[in-house]
């Protein structure tokens, strides 16, 4: 597919006639012969007229031939980005498209790539298999030009890695033997892993074309990790090609999506990888939630953060007094170097456990380490009590003095008993002992199993039922070594070895590191972590990135997360990139690992493959300028030439001539003006009022777009399927469903705005609260839907989408509000209902109040003031009436129930005609009256 092309080549052979045009304007006639007639010589001799050259000035030829070779090349019509027709046609056309994350920055080319060839095909008569390789289902049955349209304007790019080996499969199987004509791979340019023979599988397909599809690769960068360090952030970029130098600005924003530091991440020539800072203080970093790479808008250039990254500030203390003077035998020493990489690290000044651990807590840490601290002081003891309820973390290790301890301390999480086990040794029977597998319940499950780890001593827990819950890690002969246990808002976590190696050689380890580092970001650093039940039942999904790098709300598709596996898999089908766990607490699975690399796809040497660039701007003909080109410069050939007749000259000496001379210029400028392709504009006319006029023409439901593309995309059919509901048993035939933003569209082009309503989605500033506000002063209404089956207007809210409604109410001056009363106008608009489900059916339908009005009971309908300006539901209209292209519906009801469904339309219906319609049908009132009249 060449950028440029003749519609009409043949025509540029005419352009060897150019010479002959030449020798034609340049040909000399032939001298006239003399005769000598006297008379005229003494004429000759009074007059000398004006001489006619016998050849033209080389300059206007040159004009004449620049015109002439316009006109060639305006009927061979030069195209841009043309639609080539090269297709082989021996077999149907094999499309591959990698709808993946790397394929969000350009998918509108993509898509108008793979529509050029479909295009191609119809003009052949070639079926088309479309197969898209980040779709769990793969479907690549050969179909007529027209359904594959329909099945490319559906896909839409992914979160996630290719997966080709099943696409290929797929097309193997579908295709049943048969060689394709032309196989197009539409590929992101990325190779899956560490070989991809998806090139050399498709062509083993035989193929009697093949085409490699791609773009240059330069937007394909992608964040693999994220560390908080002691002075900055640490972000780690992959690059696709290793091009020249390159710097890519880095932006952190917090978790309402508003930028909060910048940084910048720096290539150098060649290189794949890179690290960049972010420089913010310790405090501002714990508030980061996500970093994106500025300009790249995909899933790649996107790293979501969780609670377990902030850094945590952890103060440590021990029992012993002479740790500076031995560090080795310290066990300080070792928790140390175990967290500095991970947390802020405090010390007490002084000794005095009475002077020290207050001065800790008073510089708020997450997590208190006490090393063989057996016995604190009673007032210091309350204070650390009260901090550990209030939702602080205590770590204490064993050691001589805990063992000696009272077996009714409060800061232990199981019963201690008195002294401690020793394993080995001359006076013992028993072995040292090595760890056993760590259970599920412990935030260490899914570290690798521990090996050449040995315990030789270690404080012994009192058998209780309650012992393996508590125990995070244990020893092969079934004895605790780690355990834990609630204390208020907190938690308290034993290791029942000592810190340094006496006890064993655990510290001298890299489990020491990796325990310690998890059980730090359990604690609270500006959030909440989960639970341990959560842990072992995996986390559900929360919110998940889309190939655009937002978040959105959870599908169905996407599986719980198993506890550990955020960090070290490649996001999946089962599990797309996102965070996983409730809005309590909640864990970061990114796209890619840390130390993950992307390699460009390789081709074998040999393999017959046409490299081509994804399709560019929409075709474009030089056709109609290069004929303009060819009309001005006939203009100015005419004027030449009626200068050179002297006509102007003659306009100079005569007024009669000038007024001729006047007419002809304005004739030419005329011309000029008439044959220059213009876009011309009624001076009175606004960008936009095509748009407008074209809204007023028809009646259109809109919807508040949200920026969560899963949130739009159901908004939009579900009123997409109203729509069709309303014109097929109504006489109302709407227009299709309509996008707004409410910070700058105009609204009241629109009887009703349906409001999804997402915690998080950002939220509306004042302004645009402000025109919601005017909007319903002025006669719209404002359907507010939380989609979550039940809506709170008191203060008490239950759900983030409804303190998120209550937000967005507390700026908008609204009516005294109740549920749909059962006289109501809305229960009889055109369907008798009782109710207004939608997905659910849990929630009232809310709309303002009527109060004040001592009106008849018998009447049928209730005749409010004209028409609510706000409905409030939690049902998920939407949801309910989305349909797909060929009428299905997309999403269940809640439970599922087809009655419920077609209940959910008929609401919507009375809705439609409550708002066009207003209170007609309390009119009804005085229809006794008027056939007791006519009967008269």
């Amino acid at each position: 597919m060449s950028a440029f092309a003749f519609a009409f080549p043949a025509v540029l052979a005419t352009l060897v006639l150019l010479p002959v045009i030449w020798w034609l304007l340049r040909l000399t006639p032939p001298k006239p012969l003399t005769e000598v007639f006297p008379p005229f010589a003494i004429l000759a001799s009074i007059m000398k007229r004006e001489e006619t050259p016998a050849q033209s000035p080389w300059w206007l030829t040159l004009l004449r031939m620049l015109m002439a070779a316009a006109v060639i090349f305006a009927i061979a019509d030069p195209v841009f980005n043309p639609r080539t027709n090269t297709l082989a046609s021996s077999g149907p056309l094999a499309i591959v498209l990698d709808n993946t994350w790397a394929s969000a920055t350009d998918w509108q080319r993509r898509i108008d790539t793979a529509s050029t060839l479909i295009d191609d095909a119809e003009s052949r008569d070639v079926p088309i298999a479309l197969v898209l390789t980040a779709d769990r289902q793969h479907d690549a049955v050969p179909v007529d030009a027209a359904t594959a349209r329909t099945r490319l304007a559906a896909t839409e790019a992914r979160p996630l890695p290719a997966d080709r080996a099943a696409a290929v499969a797929s097309l193997r199987t579908a295709l049943d033997g048969t060689a394709p004509g032309t196989i197009a791979f539409i590929s992101d340019g990325i190779a899956g892993g560490e070989t991809d023979d998806t090139v050399t599988a498709l062509q083993a397909l035989s193929p009697a074309e093949f085409r490699l599809i791609q773009s240059d690769g330069a937007s394909t960068v992608a964040i693999t990790n994220a560390t908080n360090g002691a002075d900055a952030l640490s972000v780690t970029l992959t690059r696709l090609d290793g091009g020249p130098a390159r710097s890519l600005p880095l932006t952190a924003h917090d978790s309402r999506g508003r930028p909060i530091a910048s940084g910048t991440a720096d290539f150098a020539a060649g290189a794949t990888t890179t690290t960049g800072t972010i420089t913010a203080p310790f405090e501002l970093r714990n508030d980061f939630a996500r970093i994106t790479i500025d300009g790249l808008a995909n899933a790649g250039g996107t790293y979501l953060l969780d609670d377990g990254f902030r850094r945590r500030r952890v103060a440590f203390l021990s029992g012993e007094v002479v740790d500076a003077s031995q560090p080795l035998l310290s066990p300080l020493h070792y928790i140390n170097r175990a967290l500095a990489p991970y947390a802020d690290l405090i010390e007490p000044s002084v000794a005095d456990l009475s002077v020290a651990v207050p001065e800790l807590l008073e510089q708020n840490p997450s997590v208190l380490i006490m090393a063989d601290i057996g016995r604190l002081p009673e007032d210091v003891q309350s204070a650390v009590q009260r901090w550990v309820e209030a939702g602080g973390m205590l770590v204490r290790f064993a050691g001589p003095r805990l063992a000696a301890a009272p077996a009714d301390d409060p800061l232990v999480p199981v019963l201690l008993r008195k002294g401690e086990r020793a394993l080995g040794g001359a006076l013992s029977w028993s072995e040292p002992q090595p760890l056993a597998a760590y259970p599920q319940n412990s935030p260490f499950f899914g570290m690798r199993a521990p090996e050449n780890i040995l315990i030789k001593r270690q404080v012994l827990a009192e058998p209780t039922p309650d012992l393996a819950e508590r125990t995070w890690a244990g020893l092969a002969d079934g004895t605790p070594l780690v355990t834990t246990g609630p204390l208020g808002s907190g938690r308290i976590v034993l290791f029942h070895i000592s810190a340094e190696t006496g006890w064993s050689n655990l510290p001298l380890s890299g489990d020491f590191v990796e325990m310690l580092r998890r059980t730090v970001q359990l604690s609270r650093g500006g959030g909440v972590s989960t639970s341990d039940g959560e842990q072992s039942q995996g986390l559900p999904p929360y919110r998940l990135m889309t190939a655009n790098g937002t978040l959105a709300a959870a599908t169905g598709e996407a599986k719980p997360l198993a506890s550990g596996d955020g960090t070290r898999k490649i996001a999946s089908f089962d599990n797309p990139p996102g965070l996983y766990g409730t809005e309590d607490g909640y864990v970061a699975h990114n796209l890619f690992p840390p130390g993950h690399e992307i390699r460009p796809l390789a081709v074998a040497e040999g393999t017959a493959v046409l490299r081509e660039p994804l399709a560019g701007r929409e075709t474009w003909s030089l056709k109609p300028y290069l004929f303009t080109l060819a009309a001005l410069l006939l203009l100015a050939d005419c004027a030449i030439v009626l200068f050179i007749g002297g006509a102007f000259a003659a306009a100079a000496r005569g007024m009669p001539k000038r007024g001729a001379t006047a007419a002809m210029l304005l004739a030419l400028v005329a011309g000029a003006l008439v044959a220059l392709p213009s876009e011309s504009r009624a001076d009175d006319a606004k960008p936009g009022d095509e748009t407008i006029l074209s809204r007023l023409d028809t009646t259109h439901i809109a919807y508040v777009v949200t920026g969560e593309s899963e949130v739009d995309n159901i908004s939009e059919r579900g009123l997409a399927g109203l729509t069709e509901f309303l014109t097929y048993r109504t006489t109302l035939e709407p227009g299709q469903p309509v996008g707004v933003d409410i910070a700058k569209d105009e609204l009241s082009l629109y009887p009703i705005i349906y409001w999804p309503v997402s915690a998080s989605a950002e939220m509306p500033s004042s302004a645009a609260i402000s025109r919601i506000d005017a909007y319903m002063r002025n006669g719209g209404t404002v359907l507010f839907d939380t989609r979550d089956q039940f809506v709170s207007l008191n203060d008490t809210a239950t759900s983030p989408n409804t303190e998120r409604l209550q937000a967005i109410l507390a700026s908008l001056d609204i009516p005294p509000l109740e549920p749909v009363p059962a006289d109501h106008v809305l229960t009889k608009a055109f369907y008798l209902l009782a109710n207004f489900p939608g997905r659910y059916a849990g929630s009232p339908l809310w709309i303002e109040a009527e109060l004040d009005r001592a009106e008849d009971p018998s009447r049928p309908a209730r005749a409010g003031d004209g028409v609510s300006p706000i409905m409030i539901t939690g049902n998920d209209f939407a949801g309910a009436w989305a349909v797909d292209a060929n009428g299905m519906a997309l999403l269940p009801t809640v439970p599922p129930d087809e009655v419920q469904r077609d209940h959910a339309f008929r609401a919507g219906v009375n809705i439609m005609m409550y708002m066009l319609t207003g209170n007609y049908k309390a009119d009804q009132v005085h229809v006794p009256a008027l056939l007791e009249r006519l009967g008269q």
